[in-house]
């Protein structure tokens, strides 16, 4: 979602200029973080200017899949996030860390990274599948399987199998 200054200025300069779309944030799935798949989120909001600075009010809508926190099957996880951004076109501002302002740079306007920034911001610690069927549930990994805690069960690791023999000798005296 890119607006030009020339844009907003006309728009939002005496009534708030009213924007909505659909964005792709498919990249947020190979950043590291749990996002698994999410959809293209819809975005509405609306842009007021005062001066030189312009205030966004938005609503972010859509799902992701995440990781349950228990099985790791894929949970769907529908999101409505609210966010307000404040930007200035001004000269004269001074960039600073802890300003809740963000300067404009060049003419236009690029509301994706503050996009992303706000789902990345409201993605859960953990969530929980309800429902898990034990044949959903993931039984092996890269250099890991589930075993199971059944007693009878004892398998020997056959490099311990000529250990066996010893133990054999010894009941026998």
């Amino acid at each position: 979602m890119k607006f030009t200054l020339a844009q907003l200025k006309k728009n939002a300069y005496n009534k708030p200029f009213s924007f909505s779309g659909e964005v792709d944030v498919s990249e947020l799935e190979i950043m590291n973080n749990d996002i698994r798949e999410i959809e293209p989120v819809q975005v509405q909001g609306i842009c007021n200017m005062q001066g030189e600075q312009f205030f966004f009010t938005f609503t972010m809508t859509g799902q992701m899949i995440l990781p349950c926190a228990r099985t790791l099957v894929d949970v769907p996880y529908p999101f409505k996030i609210e966010a307000k951004e404040i930007f200035t076109s001004s000269a004269y501002f001074a960039d600073e860390d802890d300003s809740e302002i963000h300067p404009i740079h060049g003419e236009v306007l690029d509301l994706m990274p503050f996009i992303k920034e706000n789902i990345l911001l409201e993605v859960p610690f953990r969530v929980f599948a309800d429902n898990v069927d034990s044949n959903e549930l993931i039984q092996q990994g890269n250099g890991w399987e589930v075993l199971s805690e059944k007693p009878n069960e004892v398998k020997i690791d056959p490099r311990f199998k000529k250990l066996e023999s010893l133990f054999k000798d010894i009941e026998k005296e």
